[in-house]
């Protein structure tokens, strides 16, 4: 579905991005995995065409990216931001509008399918109880909520979320995993940054794992996130363990609380 090869990325003469390349594929899940700064949030930017990337390869569908126009590609890749401020103030329902931009006609109106689009992914993200609170009142989490309903509105073949989980409450957090098992279940491509490597192993079909700007390693998470792979990103910070189901990632010398007493 988004087929990425050999892409490199500078901000000036500060190499970010050093020959990076991967598939997003339709059905799945997967993670873009490692440490601040290691480049992720840019390697979205790049491939949405908002960066000036080199590449070898960047294309949907076999159909470069590059030369589409910010409509056309936005009618095949949506993006959610992990923060984002309008400029002026603005109803959730209309934030959640703006995702069918790229679908609109000429004059910019919108029509009953549109309004239709709009009120089911409310309700299948769950804002529904938000559509006429003013965006730029609400908490952060509830923020990352609209964002991502925003960018399901969108209705394309592929969806970059960039750390879709921040601020939100356990609740939300695994709500919000299984509206993106579904999304993949109806065939897109998702792709989500995540710093919690739980969030990889229990969620996740594939994940792609950077530092320093280039690719560690890639595949299945039980693959994957082994102790070598997490030591390398995080030395001494973590251990998998493993029984019959996912690897569950554990702190490494953190104490943790004693049990009570068992006689109270």
């Amino acid at each position: 579905m988004l087929s990425v090869r050999d892409l490199h990325f500078s901000y000036g003469t500060i190499p970010v991005l050093h020959g990076v390349s991967f598939d997003a594929r339709p059905g799945e899940v997967c993670a873009l995995f490692g440490p601040n700064g290691c480049g992720k949030s840019t390697l979205f930017r790049c491939c949405l065409g908002l960066l000036p990337a080199r590449f070898r390869r960047l294309s949907i569908d076999g159909r470069a990216l590059a030369p589409m126009r910010p409509r056309a590609r936005a009618r095949l890749v949506a993006y959610g931001p992990q923060e984002h401020r309008p400029p002026f103030s603005l109803r959730v329902a209309d934030v959640v509008m703006l995702g069918r931009t790229p679908h609109l006609g000429l004059l910019g109106r919108t029509s009953a399918q549109d309004r239709r689009i709009v009120a089911e992914t409310m309700a299948r993200v769950g804002v529904s109880g938000l559509a006429a609170r003013p965006y730029d009142q609400l908490s952060g989490g509830q923020r990352q909520l609209v964002l991502i309903a925003r960018a399901v509105a969108q209705q394309t073949k592929v969806i970059l979320l960039d750390e879709p989980t921040t601020g939100l409450d356990f609740r939300n957090q695994v709500h919000i995993w299984r509206v993106l098992r579904r999304l993949a279940a109806d065939g897109a491509a998702v792709m989500c940054c995540t710093h919690d490597p739980n969030h990889v192993a229990w969620f996740c079909d594939r994940v792609l794992v950077m530092k320093d700007g280039g690719v560690v390693t890639q595949g299945r998470p039980a693959d994957v996130l082994n102790a070598g792979t997490l030591d390398r990103l995080y030395p001494g910070a973590c251990s998998v363990a493993q029984a019959d189901g996912p690897p569950v990632i554990v702190p490494v010398d953190v104490p943790f609380p004693a049990p009570p007493d068992a006689d109270g």
